[in-house]
């Protein structure tokens, strides 16, 4: 109660002794609001100098200070102090953390000329899992290395080092800490379970719901929405109501809570569920209608994510909500509406404009979104997003000279971005492809070897049946039933030319061998081994869920064989690529009405 605190203490009539000085600052930095400031800038400023060797009062002083963002008069009395001690360090450390000035916490470390408690250690830990460079990692691993026997019984400490270790991507030795922790809490599985989510390994995060069961615990707010980001990132429909039936029902009272299952059912492509969410929520804020319509824009229901941010209060809408509508305009090609909207924007930042970049360029309005970036860069560097989004739109319509221009291009202005340069050369490579000049896609992928590496994300698609998550690479045979899923690929093949159905062997990027046809690679894609797979498991399979890793619809769409196949054995397919989601209908027709 501290606001009662500061009324009482302008009430006293007397002087306020060291004690008083060390409540009086500790209730403004819970509150850190304008009267909270002013009270304890004021008290700070009129302390009498009997006090300025009181370390303790200093270190309560300084804690303040950083919490109300004045990092100079923190520093100044920082450096005024004679005797610093651990705590007083602490301070000024864990005040630049939470100000997001984590070089500075490690300078300080580093400066630092006691042996660090646990409170340090994590502190340290936090800035280093922040700052994300070889100098966060190089101080993080060595500091971990030297810690002392004492300090491996303290969850909190392990905790953060968890945590550390997860936003280096060092999955191993997160794992490996893990396992020395004798007594875990609820904690300890949350570091770990969202290092999964971070590192893309969202199964392993959910296996771990077995073992929180197990221990006895109960699922609290945080664990929950850790668990339900991971159902999202998994993007089954089952899987998302076999987790969330476990996660205790009290919790669904939880507004963050709910905003969390609108972005879950949206991503898994049940937007009949997240509206269900969202109606039952009284009063939406932000993040609500945020998640609603993002969900809407995912599952290419772009009227409705536009009708719903015309319902939403002016007052609510922020940044994330023009990307997120205007996303949903660019996957189901409403380019009036993006206009229109576009032009309402009061200001627009990069994300907003690279949104709309991505909107003209799918409808291959390739001078306009030229335009934009042109006005853009006048006054900002230059955001190769925009120039993938151009580089896309240019291999999905088969212009290689623009496409050529425009990886040009990204290569003086983006020399240090070498996955960008990687992703964008495999684009540029296919667009050859796809007019056939295959000589010069070749050089490109040898040029692309030579100065960026051979090491190319491969197309992964993952599927669901009877609870188990299955994966398949393009011609992958390392199922126990392959060549049954094999033979059912090209069964399925097979019955779609007889429906007249012909492959585009635009979508092939190479050479074939001798032993190839166009039908032999495109039905044996990924995407078309996972419907084979349900088929090899249940005769007349009723739905079936795909998720991609990559934007891979260019064979579902252009070849229309999952549509075909939806058709011909009255299935109902969802399929999530890195773009959105695609829902094949019995009749034969695609959510997204054939915009890509």
């Amino acid at each position: 109660m501290s606001d009662k605190a500061l009324d009482l203490f302008e009430q006293m009539r007397l002087n306020p002794d060291n004690v008083i000085h060390i409540i009086v600052f500790k209730a403004c930095t819970q509150l850190g609001n304008d009267r909270a400031k002013e009270i304890g800038r004021k008290l700070l400023h009129q302390m009498p100098k009997h006090f300025h060797n009181d370390i303790v009062l200093l270190n309560s002083a300084i804690h303040m200070l950083m919490k109300f963002g004045d990092i100079e008069n923190a520093e100044n009395l920082f450096q005024m102090m004679n005797k610093k001690n651990i705590i007083t360090y602490g301070a000024m450390m864990k005040g630049y953390v939470e100000n997001n000035m984590n070089d500075k916490a490690l300078d300080l470390f580093e400066q630092m000329r006691l042996n660090p408690d646990n409170v340090i250690h994590i502190i340290v830990f936090n800035a280093c899992a922040q700052i994300l460079n070889g100098r966060g990692e190089e101080i993080g691993r060595k500091l971990l290395h030297q810690i002392p026997k004492h300090f491996h019984n303290d969850n909190v400490l392990l905790t953060s080092a968890i945590d550390m270790l997860m936003k280096f991507g060092d999955v191993q030795s997160a794992e490996k800490l893990f396992r020395t922790i004798k007594k875990k809490n609820i904690v300890t599985f949350g570091a770990m379970m969202n290092g999964y989510n971070i590192n893309n390994e969202p199964l392993k995060c959910l296996q771990l719901l077995e073992d929180i069961k197990q221990h006895g615990f109960i699922l609290n707010e945080f664990v929950s929405t850790i668990l339900i980001n991971a159902c999202a990132r998994l993007c089954m429909i089952s899987k998302c109501q076999l987790v969330i039936d476990q996660i205790p029902s009290y919790l669904y009272n939880n507004q963050h809570i709910r905003n969390s299952l609108i972005h879950m059912w949206g991503k898994a492509g049940s937007v009949e569920n997240a509206q269900k969410i969202f109606q039952s929520i009284d009063n939406p804020d932000v993040i609500t209608y945020n998640a609603m319509i993002n969900a809407y824009g995912l599952n290419r229901m772009g009227l409705e994510a536009v009708d719903l941010y015309r319902k939403m209060p002016h007052h609510l809408r922020n940044e994330v909500t023009y990307v997120c509508v205007l996303n949903g305009c660019s996957h189901s090609g409403l380019l009036n509406e993006a206009h229109s909207i576009f032009s309402e924007i009061p200001q627009k930042n990069k994300q907003v404009i690279a949104t709309m970049v991505d909107c003209l360029s799918r409808l291959y309005i390739f001078d306009e979104a030229q335009k934009l970036i042109d006005n853009y860069e006048k006054s900002n560097p230059p955001s190769s997003v925009m120039y993938m989004a151009i580089l896309s739109g240019a291999r999905n319509s088969h212009q290689h000279i623009l496409s050529k221009k425009i990886y040009d291009r990204m290569e003086i202005l983006f020399p240090n971005e070498k996955e960008t340069l990687k992703s964008g050369s495999i684009l540029l490579g296919n667009t050859y492809s796809s007019v056939g000049d295959y000589q010069e896609a070749l050089n490109i992928r040898s040029k692309r070897t030579r100065e960026l590496g051979t090491k190319v994300k491969p197309g992964v698609s993952w599927t669901e049946f009877n609870g188990e998550i299955l994966e398949f690479k393009a011609n992958d045979r390392s199922h126990p039933q392959s060549e049954e899923i094999h033979a059912k690929a090209k069964y399925i093949s097979d019955v779609l030319i007889k429906y007249g159905y012909n492959y585009d062997s635009s979508w092939i990027t190479r050479l074939l061998r001798e032993d190839e046809t166009i039908e032999s690679v495109l039905c044996t894609h990924s995407e078309q081994l996972a419907i084979a797979y349900h088929f090899v498991q249940q005769e007349n399979p009723k739905f079936i869920q795909i998720t991609e890793n990559l934007l891979t619809y260019a064979f579902t769409l252009l070849d229309g064989a999952t549509k075909l196949i939806a058709k011909i054995w009255q299935c109902k397919i969802i399929v999530r690529d890195a773009n959105g989601i695609h829902h094949f209908s019995p009749d034969g027709t695609c959510s997204c009405r054939d915009h890509f």
